[in-house]
Order: structure tokens, then C-alpha cells, then sequence
């Protein structure tokens, strides 16, 4: 019994000892802070020079992060961080066969240089760098078949530079492919050869290849053009009913306030003289009545024909 007293007073002044030093200054403010740190670790997160940030919320991009520094969001799971890499990035294209304006066939090996120019829509439609270079190498591929196609093979190997037009070449290679890259919120610099032979395989294969991937591309780009036909269509049609429901609404309005106001003025005609009131409504009927070639069966004593009788 005595040491089961003992014990619960050791207990108790254990406790008393423990309450008093969490009552120090020192003590609440290391907790303090150290809630402090533990909060910012899921709050606060930090963006390099080197990369965008996109605050995501349930998936869908809230907040594009351009400028480096410190910033906060609400923790996860409500708020995500999607990082990516602002800087220059650079795209190879596998070496692919193709024909030059004076059909020769050629290997050509190239590459591009490409970065991000607008995080959210970069994020919405490519997602990251892979599905970036996946879309760049389509574009790539497809706009240099056609700028090759415009230039002969002595404009591009050649001694002579009077007749080069490779940078031409490339120049306006670069300014086609930033163009259709610019959808997907990354910009291509510029677009370079790596290399450039003669292919071994027999022309007439290569040509019917590059016949079958440019129908491909048309019926792809007559799809999509017959989808954006039918969207335009659409929005015009539901343009042109609105149209002429406000059309129809504003005509109803103006002509029952016509109506209105000829009422008016027909009833302050009639109260400042109703027997002339009625001479012209008489005469107006007159008017709609009676035309060339009418002809009315009326009893002599009709109201109607009472200014008609001598």
C-alpha cells in the first residue's frame, strides 16, 4: 500500500514537472514553430528559374506560375503541383526519306529546338515534354516533306551559291512549324539538318509511301475541317434564331406601341368631335370597301352609304 502511494505521487510530480515545462516561453515557442515548418511544408513550395509551375485543383489547372520565387497553395490533396521545364529543350527527327521538287530521293535527319510559351495550354493539350515531342515530330515530319517538295536538290547541295536555298529553306521550315506548334503552347526556334543523303531504296516505293502518308493527312485534315464546318454551321444557325426571335420581339413591341398610340389618337379625335370622328372612319371604310368593279347590295337607309346619297 505505501509503495502504491509513493508511486502515485512520483506520477503526479512527473506530470506537475512536465505541464510547467511546456509553460516556458522557450518551450511554446519551439512548437510553435515547429508547426510552423510543418504547415509551410505542405503550403509553401518554391519555383526555380528554370521551370513553370501550374497549381492544379481536382486535375484542372488553376494558376500558371511564370516568374521564380516562393508561393503557397492549399495542401494535398486540394491543390496540386505540376512542374515543368521552361527551358530550351531540343527534339531530334529520326532520319526519313523524301522528295524534292525535281523528284530526287533524299534521307534527310533533322532537328528542332522548342519551349514552352504557355504552361496551361501546354498542360491541357500535350500534357508534358513526351507528348510535346510526339506532336513536334508529326509537325516536323509533315512540314519538312513539304518544304522539300519546293526545292529542287541543286537549291540545297550545292557549290554554287548563287543557287543555295537551304537557309530560305529552313527559315520558312522554322516559321511554319512555330505556327502550328503555337495551339499547344509551345514555340519552336528553329529547325536545323543534321543530315542529308541519298536513300538506297527504289524511288517509285518511296513515292507511292509519301503518296499513301499525304492522303492519310489530307483525309485527317478534310475530317477535321468537315468537323469544324458543321461546328460553324451550328453556331450560326443558333445565331441566326436568336436573331430573329429579338427581330420578331422588337417588331411585336414597336407595332403593339403603334397600335397603342393610333388608339390613342383615335379616341382623342373622336372625344374632340365625334360626328367628324365618324365622317372619316366612314370614308376610310369607303377606302378598303369599295374598289373598281365593286359592287354593293346595301338597303337605303345604311349607315355605310348615308354620305353616298344625295
Amino acid at each position: 500500500m505505501r509503495n502504491r502511494t509513493q508511486s502515485s505521487f512520483v506520477d503526479q510530480a512527473r506530470n506537475r514537472i512536465s505541464w510547467q515545462t511546456l509553460r516556458q516561453p522557450k518551450v511554446l515557442v519551439g512548437l510553435g514553430v515547429g508547426i510552423l515548418l510543418i504547415l509551410s511544408t505542405l503550403v509553401a513550395f518554391q519555383v526555380d528559374a528554370t521551370q513553370y509551375a501550374i497549381v492544379s485543383q481536382f486535375g484542372s489547372p488553376v494558376r500558371a506560375i511564370k516568374e521564380p520565387g516562393l508561393y503557397v497553395k492549399l495542401p494535398d490533396p486540394l491543390q496540386n503541383l505540376i512542374r515543368l521545364d521552361k527551358r530550351v529543350q531540343v527534339h531530334n527527327v529520326t532520319q526519313t526519306e523524301f522528295l524534292t521538287k525535281d523528284k530526287k530521293n533524299v534521307l534527310v535527319e533533322a532537328y528542332a529546338t522548342w519551349q514552352i510559351d504557355d504552361p496551361v495550354q501546354f498542360f491541357k493539350s500535350v500534357r508534358d515534354a513526351q507528348g510535346a515531342s510526339s506532336r513536334l515530330s508529326d509537325i516536323l515530319t509533315s512540314e519538312l516533306g513539304v518544304a522539300l517538295s519546293q526545292y529542287e536538290l541543286t537549291n540545297l547541295v550545292t557549290t554554287d551559291q548563287s543557287q543555295m536555298k537551304l537557309d530560305e529553306m529552313l527559315a520558312g521550315l522554322t516559321k511554319q512549324t512555330d505556327e502550328r506548334t503555337r495551339s499547344y503552347g509551345f514555340k519552336v526556334a528553329d529547325v536545323r539538318l543534321k543530315q542529308l543523303n541519298f536513300p538506297e531504296s527504289n524511288r517509285q516505293s518511296v513515292f507511292q509511301r509519301m503518296r499513301a502518308e499525304r492522303q492519310q493527312i489530307a483525309r485527317q485534315l478534310r475530317s477535321e475541317g468537315t468537323e469544324e464546318a458543321t461546328k460553324i454551321r451550328a453556331e450560326a444557325d443558333a445565331e441566326k434564331i436568336t436573331l430573329l426571335s429579338k427581330a420578331q420581339e422588337e417588331s411585336n413591341k414597336i407595332k403593339g406601341e403603334g397600335e397603342a398610340q393610333a388608339i390613342r389618337i383615335y379616341a382623342q379625335a373622336f372625344g374632340k368631335d365625334p360626328a367628324f370622328y365618324q365622317f372619316l372612319r366612314t370614308l376610310e371604310s369607303y377606302d378598303k370597301v369599295i374598289n373598281q368593279g365593286t359592287t354593293l347590295i346595301l338597303p337605303s337607309d345604311s349607315e355605310l352609304l348615308k354620305y353616298l346619297n344625295p
